[in-house]
């Protein structure tokens, strides 16, 4: 059985041990907890897998009493995210639920404000930092981030890809564990902490009942390192890109939207389609719309759509329409 990769950053962990060490307390227990000795503490490049961070990180919430590890000014005791959860998990849509989650967060603390902005077709979920929060910086914001990735992610059902994560800090020694933590692109030494993504992902509807909410709160911290499978707009998102590129091939859709081509193949599959039949719906649309609408050679037609030559475009097309594309035209002709 394949070991689970170890990844996430033992500096992450030393964030607790200070917590832990600024209200006098020995973090022993809680690094007991996850297999963690005092002495990889210390290594510098050290990882630890997913589920030590997970362990590591309930045993110090619950010996703390503090679900922010020590990065506000006061406490957030035990539930109180969970509280948030329930406050936004009544929203119709995602748009609502996390404009919930940026509003009620200001009951729990003011020394970050979230913010949740549109602009054209992107979302932006952005933290404005109120005090300086010293060496527990970098881990106050990622977690932060995560947390609300996260929850959007479960309360859709949905993978919801990033167009961006940026962080307002130098890249760390450990910036590679941010291509895990946040897929897509990482840019340090921004203005602000936060992530954007496609504002398409804002209408769906949240998935989840108070059931399924009891159940996730069980075990809330997976959320923050689980990537989703499914991607409830994926099909759309690979049209689109389809109709810039109609001759990609699988690997270079999938770079574009920053997934392994495997997974473009598999999460289509889910989605009960491929990536074929998504490629002959582009290319069989641009043909039919520049063969009605313009003059063009179909020579040019065949280019636009992706094809080589003007053979094989025809010999598609006929399998696409039962015409030739001449034959179309020509009978758009007639009857116009």
């Amino acid at each position: 059985m394949q070991q689970p990769a170890a990844v996430t950053p033992m500096a992450f962990v030393r964030c607790i041990a200070l917590a832990f060490e600024r209200r006098g307390m020995d973090p022993a227990p809680a690094l007991a907890a996850a297999q963690i000795t005092p002495a990889q503490l210390q290594e510098a490049d050290a990882r630890i897998t997913a589920l030590q961070m997970e362990a590591v990180s309930a045993a110090a919430m619950q010996a703390l009493d503090d679900e922010a590890l020590g990065w506000f000014s006061r406490r957030l005791p035990w539930g109180s995210y969970g509280m948030l959860c329930r406050a936004s998990t009544g929203a119709a849509t995602l748009g609502l639920a996390l404009k919930r989650w940026c509003r009620h967060h200001r009951l729990l603390t003011e020394d970050v404000l979230l913010r949740l902005e549109v602009l054209d077709d992107t979302a932006r979920l952005s933290i404005t930092e109120q005090r300086d929060f010293g060496p527990l910086r970098e881990f106050c914001l990622v977690t932060l981030l995560r947390y609300v990735h996260g929850y959007a992610c479960w309360a859709v059902d949905s993978r919801i890809p990033l167009l961006e994560a940026s962080f307002p800090f130098p890249a760390p020694p450990h910036a590679a564990a941010y291509d895990h933590m946040f897929p897509g692109p990482v840019r340090f030494g921004a203005d602000a902490a936060g992530f954007s993504f496609d504002a398409r992902y804002l209408a769906l509807p949240l998935r989840r009942d108070e059931a399924a909410l009891n159940a996730m709160l069980k075990r809330a911290l997976p959320l923050t390192v689980r990537q989703y499978r499914r991607d409830r707009l994926l099909a759309q998102r690979v049209r689109e890109r389809l109709r810039q590129q109609p001759g990609a091939t699988a690997d270079e859709v999938a770079a574009a939207l920053f997934l392994s081509t495997r997974s473009l193949h598999r999460q289509l599959q889910e989605e009960s389609t491929t990536l074929q039949a998504l490629k002959d719906a582009v290319r069989r649309d641009i043909a039919v719309e520049q063969l009605l609408r313009s003059n063009r050679p179909i020579k040019q037609i065949a280019q636009a759509a992706g094809f080589d030559n003007e053979k094989s475009f025809t010999r598609a097309f006929k399998g696409w329409t039962g015409e030739s594309p001449a034959a179309l035209r020509q009978r758009s002709k007639l009857s116009g």
